[in-house]
C-alpha cells in the first residue's frame, strides 16, 4: 500500500510540472479579438492612420509656425536700404506740422497758386507782385510739406529739397555774374553741381535713417 502511494503521488507531481506550463502559455498567449484576424488587422491600421495624422498636424503647426515668426521678424526688422519707388510711397501716417489742425502750409500753396494766377492774367508789367507773392508764397508752403514728411521718413523728397538751395544760389549769383566772361559761369555751374551732390547726400542719409525708424517703430 506505501508503495502504491508513493507511485501516485510521483506521477500527480510529474502531472503538475506538465501542466504548469501550458498554463502560462494560456496566459501569454494575446487575447481572442472578435471578428478574427481581418478585424484585428483592420483595428491595427486604424491606430496607424491616426498616428500619421497626428504626426502631419504636428509638422503642419511646426510649419505655420516658423512662417509666423519669419512674417513677425520681416515686419519688425527695417529694411537695410531704400532706393527705386519704394521712397516715394507713404509709410505711415502723415507727420503732423506743429500748427495742427490748422492747415497752414495748404492754405498758403492756394493762396500763392490763386495769387499767381491773378498775376500771369494781368501780365507781366501789371501783374509782377501778385505774381512774385503767390510764387513765393507756394514755394513756402511746398518746402514745409516736403521737408516734414522727408525729415520724418513718411515720403522722399531728396531732389526737390536738394535743388531749392542751388535755384536760389543759381538766381541771385546770375544777377552778379551776367556783366561777367563765360569763366565764372562755368565756374558758377560747377559750384551749383558741387552744392547739389552735398546736399542730396545728406538728405539720403537722413531719410534712410528716418525711414528705419518709422519701419521699426510701426512693426512693433
Amino acid at each position: 500500500m506505501s508503495r502504491r502511494n508513493k507511485r501516485a503521488r510521483g506521477r500527480s507531481r510529474k502531472r503538475r510540472r506538465v501542466t504548469a506550463p501550458v498554463a502560462g502559455a494560456a496566459a501569454a498567449a494575446p487575447a481572442h479579438v472578435p471578428g478574427g484576424p481581418q478585424a484585428a488587422s483592420e483595428s491595427a491600421s486604424a491606430v496607424q492612420r491616426s498616428g500619421a495624422g497626428i504626426e502631419r498636424g504636428g509638422a503642419q503647426s511646426r510649419r505655420s509656425g516658423s512662417s509666423s515668426r519669419r512674417a513677425r521678424s520681416r515686419r519688425a526688422s527695417p529694411p537695410a536700404r531704400g532706393g527705386g519707388l519704394d521712397d516715394l510711397l507713404p509709410v505711415g501716417k502723415r507727420p503732423p506740422a506743429p500748427w495742427h489742425p490748422l492747415p497752414l502750409s495748404e492754405l498758403l500753396i492756394l493762396v500763392g497758386a490763386i495769387g499767381a494766377v491773378v498775376g500771369l492774367s494781368r501780365g507781366i508789367s501789371h501783374g509782377g507782385p501778385p505774381l512774385i507773392a503767390g510764387l513765393v508764397a507756394v514755394a513756402i508752403g511746398t518746402v514745409e510739406v516736403t521737408l516734414r514728411e522727408h525729415l520724418s521718413g513718411y515720403r522722399s523728397h531728396t531732389i526737390i529739397l536738394a535743388l531749392i538751395p542751388v535755384l536760389v544760389l543759381d538766381s541771385s549769383l546770375v544777377l552778379l555774374v551776367a556783366p561777367f566772361g563765360t569763366g565764372l559761369k562755368l565756374a558758377m555751374l560747377v559750384l551749383d553741381v558741387v552744392v547739389f551732390a552735398l546736399l542730396y547726400k545728406l538728405l539720403r542719409a537722413r531719410f534712410l535713417d528716418a525711414r528705419r525708424e518709422r519701419v521699426f517703430t510701426r512693426g512693433r
